[in-house]
């Protein structure tokens, strides 16, 4: 499956730096979900954000949440898939869209279990390996191996920008352009 923009909502799942300063590459989690919320917002693709108990774990890192003007599409959660909260299924239903890509963390735990849930659901997965990571690199690469094996498909930030723009002919490609550069 490719990436379309109408049908496509970004999921960024628990983005709390207290759970952030214990992955693996963290810096590089951050820098590529910046990347993925930037690139929605040109392209209007809805951005649902979720924080895993964020009165123990704290807020979405500040220079994400800061990306994001509606605080609304912040979701709090207890479950550990962003499916098992009613306010995340309403928020997914709302945006009537047919497809979620997925960055954040942990790969093997709230990103497998939010991706299995979505395909349960019928709703296209695409994971970005680049933008989401786990405490050790075993886990992530485990998380990875496992969502793929069970269909997800496991794709490349760029990959899926560019599956949105489809062509260089579309209206913000260099808009996104400056953005893959930088």
């Amino acid at each position: 499956m490719l990436a379309r923009i109408e049908d496509s909502v970004l999921v960024v799942v628990d983005v709390q730096p207290s759970v952030l300063d214990l992955v693996w590459q963290k810096d590089r989690v951050v820098d590529r979900c910046k990347f993925m919320i930037e690139c929605a917002k040109l392209l209007d693709i809805p951005v649902i954000i979720t924080e895993q108990n964020p009165s123990k774990l704290g807020l979405t890192e500040p220079s994400l949440s800061s990306l994001i003007e509606d605080r609304r599409a912040t979701i709090q959660k207890m479950s550990f898939s962003a499916w098992g909260e009613r306010e995340f299924v309403k928020a997914v239903e709302h945006h009537k869209r047919a497809q979620a890509v997925i960055v954040g963390i942990e790969t093997h735990i709230c990103i497998n279990q939010t991706a299995h849930d979505l395909m349960d659901e019928e709703i296209d997965t695409i994971v970005c390996a680049d933008a989401v990571s786990a405490r050790t690199e075993e886990m992530h690469e485990l998380g990875l191996k496992r969502m793929s094996d069970e269909g997800t498909a496991i794709a490349h930030t760029e990959s899926v920008v560019y599956e949105w723009l489809q062509s260089a002919d579309h209206p913000m490609f260099r808009e996104v352009l400056k953005l893959v550069k930088g």
